[in-house]
């Protein structure tokens, strides 16, 4: 089996669907990715995360580096072995939940010195210990180590951020090319950024093709900016990158995030909603999302969602899940978030099957059409 091989199987318009080839399995493009921020998806075991449909998860380095520790997970096996999950994972740098999540931090051209959000203890992160961390956990795919600025930040800030994050994507490409048998099994994504300017990003796309990647992540949106914009940025972005290699947009999104998103190109996703969701009894529906807590379902005998084939929808009502949910009882967490999960694995699986026919445009536009009128 090869290290890394992306093979694009069909193209309609912008929107591409194709195969990553891995050692730990393939992963079928347009492809989401829950987050297991933890080493866990929330609320679900890893064999019921994968018969949903998914071929890869995401692991947080910020927060595996904290607990249990990224050596601790080496010493234990590596992070598959540790959480039971057999195949591919992909580890965020990091860079982000630095920034988003401490207060106490101090940016250097070396990297990030910060304090822990749990405990208050003192951490450099740099693209080197960043790529220890990840080759430490097992990741499969590997992220560049970056700085995700603001979009409200004067230009020349984010143009500084932006540079300083190329020069950490060198940095992140020699520390990734020396983790011995870990670089020759994994593969490394270098991550783009500019927020909102398209000169910006196309300077960072050049720098980063310059270097090299296995991939390339569209990074600094999905951070406030909005639906609309984050568009404008992607009606653009995606062709900046390498067409021969995978498009990973990072931390979207809603449902019609997806569908627009692939429509400009894109080829991966993550995000913590449809779990996020799943916990506050939030369901998402081809006819739109549902709030499970509303009185309308507590007498519904009908599934979450006609068109589902998933386990919760063939076993159990909407008005059980209702009381679960008003009763604040574990199931219905569980149960939401299965159910989610295998609604956006199923949408992702109908775009793939739409721009191999040919239709994507047809199937965009009735999609928003039932999804949207809610």
């Amino acid at each position: 089996m090869e290290r890394f091989k992306f093979t694009l199987e069909a193209v309609d318009g912008r929107a591409r669907t194709g195969a990553i080839q891995m050692i730990r399995g393939e992963i079928r493009t347009p492809a989401f990715m829950p987050v297991g921020t933890a080493a866990t998806v929330k609320a679900m075991k890893p064999e019921a995360v994968r018969a949903t449909g998914a071929d890869i998860i995401l692991g947080n380095t910020y927060h595996l580096m904290l607990r249990p520790g990224a050596e601790r997970v080496a010493r234990l096996g590596g992070l598959h072995n540790f959480m039971n999950w057999d195949r591919p994972i992909l580890t965020d740098s990091g860079g982000y939940q630095v920034m988003s999540l401490s207060d106490l931090n101090k940016l250097t051209e070396k990297g990030v010195e910060f304090r822990s959000h749990i405990d208050g203890s003192k951490h450099m992160l740099t693209p080197e210990r960043s790529m220890e961390i990840q080759r430490l956990l097992g990741s499969d795919i590997v992220m560049a180590f970056d700085e995700c600025p603001r979009a409200d930040r004067p230009r020349d800030e984010i143009a500084a951020s932006m540079e300083m994050s190329m020069r950490w994507a060198q940095r992140s490409r020699e520390g990734f090319d020396s983790g011995g048998e870990h670089a020759a099994r994994s593969a490394l994504f270098g991550i783009q950024q500019g927020s909102l300017d398209q000169e910006l990003r196309a300077i960072s796309a050049q720098k980063l093709t310059d270097i090299g990647f296995d991939g390339y992540a569209v990074g600094g949106l999905a951070v406030g900016e909005g639906q609309e914009a984050m568009f404008d940025v992607l009606d653009y972005a995606p062709q900046q990158l390498p067409a021969d290699r995978p498009r990973y947009l990072m931390g979207v999104g809603k449902p019609d995030d997806l569908v627009g998103a692939v429509e400009r190109g894109i080829d991966m996703f993550d995000c913590v909603l449809p779990t996020r969701s799943g916990r506050n009894g939030q369901a998402f529906t081809w006819n739109g999302p549902l709030n499970m807590r509303n009185a309308r379902h507590a007498e519904d005998t009908g599934p979450i969602d006609e068109r589902c084939e998933c386990p919760t929808c063939a076993k159990y009502s909407r008005a059980y899940i209702h009381h679960l949910i008003k009763s604040g009882e574990i199931l219905g967490a569980m149960l939401v978030t299965e159910h989610n999960l295998a609604f956006y694995q199923a949408l992702m699986a109908a775009m793939r099957s739409a721009i191999a026919e040919q239709r994507f445009d047809a199937f965009a536009s009735e999609f928003r059409r039932d999804y949207l009128r809610s």
